[in-house]
């Protein structure tokens, strides 16, 4: 039988070429803006699903936002698996088969929705703005019994996960293959492009977005410094429970979204805050966090939810906050509306003004601080410039959950004002008028 050959529009540069030759199972891939890493992804993926001895091979390439990968990757699927004979495309599911093989476009804004899948290889692209649990807990899962091959790629954000990776493949060389394109080393872009770029953007900004420097790699985030401070300051370390304080509860309430919520006592020794705990999830009943509350040996405070607490529970019909009055929450409802004009920008200021007064507990910490380091400014391309709206995305719900301590919170005043008056540092109380709270009892 003579076999078809077929050929893809696509002639790799160099170093495309050079990374396509020394991929292994698992690989980090960490490149400039304009290195072409969307192009050499895509067709990866179509020359591993060609050549896939197994059985209904399944193939995906991954964003931060699924809108994120069909603005930028969708149009290459369709234009270099044309010539494939049979292909057909699915434009509602960003989705491409041929010859029982299918590669689809996803998001990682909601990772649940990946569960369940099979996968024989994986892109994910701009990993470091992803949440961790995307790989940890839904993808690497997926790959296991086909053996599947997983890609990362993307420009750094700080020593997050995506670092950490890095590292944990700089580590294995024998099975990881890792790899930095810097654009001052690619020649990729013209050298007088480059001068043009490094003239209109910060220094921080053109290590992050040409360099690929993991120590500049603050830029647009909202509380990345002050975490890259309370990290200096020791304070992200082991923080124990405290038997002897309540624990008090902030939240960010979802049902086909995620739900977010920290743990916190107040700190006397520290004149602040201690965030003990953090916990997330999605799709899950109240009833369940609930649950989740009661499994826990903390002896509690009060529980902070945000206006819509007091929408219904589907599964009851009952408003939210009654309902978990009933069942021995002490609720208060924060009348914090992130939608509504000015609310986000103060809740944004109120946060980075008691974060210095914050100690959090590393481990268990983890995901909500990667959340509020990951929260950033969204990056308009026509202006060239960082806009002051967040995107909303994975990291959205954590910091959502905290904004609820700066803007909610009505514990006793600090202690040590002669501490706070040196830093400079004037309570959320200070700045704002109490928050009006409505229980269960008043209703």
């Amino acid at each position: 039988m003579t076999e078809r050959v077929v050929e893809i529009p696509y002639k790799p540069r160099p170093l495309q070429l050079e990374l396509h030759r020394s991929l292994k199972r698992f690989n980090v891939v960490v490149c400039h803006r304009r290195f072409g890493k969307t192009v050499f992804a895509i067709n990866e993926i179509i020359k591993k699903a060609s050549l896939c001895v197994q059985p209904r091979p399944r193939y995906a390439y991954l964003s931060p936002l699924l809108k994120q990968s069909k603005q930028v990757a969708w149009d290459y699927l369709k234009h270099f698996t044309a010539p494939i004979p049979g292909a057909s495309w699915n434009e509602a599911e960003l989705r491409c088969d041929f010859a029982e093989r299918r590669i689809q476009l996803l998001g990682a804004d909601n990772p649940d929705a990946l569960r369940g899948l099979y996968l024989d290889g994986v892109v994910l692209d701009e990993y470091a703005q992803m949440s961790r649990r995307v790989f940890d807990e839904i993808i690497r899962p997926a790959l296991a019994d086909r053996k599947g091959w997983a890609v990362f790629l993307g420009t750094p954000r700080g020593k997050n996960h995506f670092h950490e990776t890095f590292q944990f493949a700089q580590d294995r060389p024998a099975d990881w293959h890792s790899v930095i394109y810097r654009a001052s080393e690619t020649k990729v872009i013209p050298p007088e492009e480059l001068e043009l770029a490094r003239g209109s953007m910060s220094k921080e900004a053109y290590a992050q977005e040409f360099e690929c420097s993991w120590e500049s790699a603050l830029v647009g985030t909202f509380y990345g410094d002050y975490l890259s401070q309370a990290q200096a300051d020791g304070r992200i370390t082991v923080v124990p429970y405290d038997p002897s304080t309540p624990v008090h509860t902030f939240w960010d309430l979802g049902l086909d979204d995620q739900t977010a919520i920290w743990f916190m006592q107040e700190s006397r020794k520290h004149d602040g805050y201690n965030f003990i705990d953090y916990e997330e999830g999605r799709e899950v009943g109240l009833g369940q966090y609930i649950k989740l509350l009661k499994d826990k040996p903390y002896i509690y405070g009060t529980h902070y939810w945000p206006h819509d607490g007091r929408s219904r529970e589907l599964t009851t019909s009952e408003p939210r906050d009654r309902w978990a009055a009933r069942h021995g929450l002490k609720v208060s409802i924060v009348p914090v509306r992130h939608s509504a004009q000015g609310w986000l920008a103060e809740c944004i200021e109120a946060t980075r003004r008691i974060l210095p007064r914050c100690r959090f507990d590393e481990k268990k910490c983890e995901l909500g601080l990667q959340a509020l380091r990951s929260y950033r400014k969204a990056w308009n391309d026509d202006k060239g410039t960082y806009e002051e709206k967040p995107i909303h995305d994975w990291a959205s719900h954590g910091s959502t959950a905290f904004h609820l301590v700066a803007m909610g919170y009505q514990g006793p005043p600090p202690t040590n004002l002669q501490t706070r008056a040196e830093t400079d540092f004037n309570p959320i109380m200070d700045l704002h008028q109490p928050a009006q709270f409505q229980t269960e009892a008043e209703t």
